[in-house]
C-alpha cells in the first residue's frame, strides 16, 4: 500500500507582497530621522572619513524601508533603489552583494 506524501507548495512559490507608501508616514519618519541624519553627514569630515554611498543614514533608511514596506528581500530591495529610491535617498545604483555584506 503506497501513502502519498503530501508537499507544501507555498515556499516555492513567489508571492507578490503589496508596497505600500503612506506620505503622512514617510513624512514623519523623515521629520523625526533627517535632522539626526544630518548631523551624522556633518559629523563624517570632522573625523576625517571619506563620503561614502552605502554610509549610515542609507542604511538606516535602507533597514527602515524593508521593515515598512514589507519588501521581499534585498535583492528588491536593490530594485527599489534603483528606480525609485526611499525615504530620504535618492534613487542609485549599487550592487546587491554590497548592501549584503553592510546588512
Amino acid at each position: 500500500m503506497s501513502q502519498s506524501r503530501k508537499t507544501n507548495r507555498d515556499h516555492a512559490k513567489k508571492t507578490e507582497r503589496p508596497m505600500v507608501e503612506d506620505e503622512i508616514m514617510a513624512e514623519q519618519l523623515e521629520a523625526l530621522l533627517t535632522p539626526v541624519i544630518r548631523r551624522q553627514e556633518n559629523y563624517y569630515p570632522q573625523l576625517g572619513l571619506r563620503d561614502r554611498i552605502l554610509n549610515l543614514p542609507f542604511m538606516v533608511a535602507a533597514i527602515l524601508t524593508l521593515l515598512w514596506r514589507d519588501v521581499a528581500g534585498v535583492t528588491e530591495l536593490t530594485r527599489m533603489l534603483a528606480r525609485e529610491g526611499f525615504l530620504w535617498c535618492s534613487a542609485k545604483t549599487v550592487s546587491q552583494q554590497a548592501i549584503s555584506q553592510r546588512i
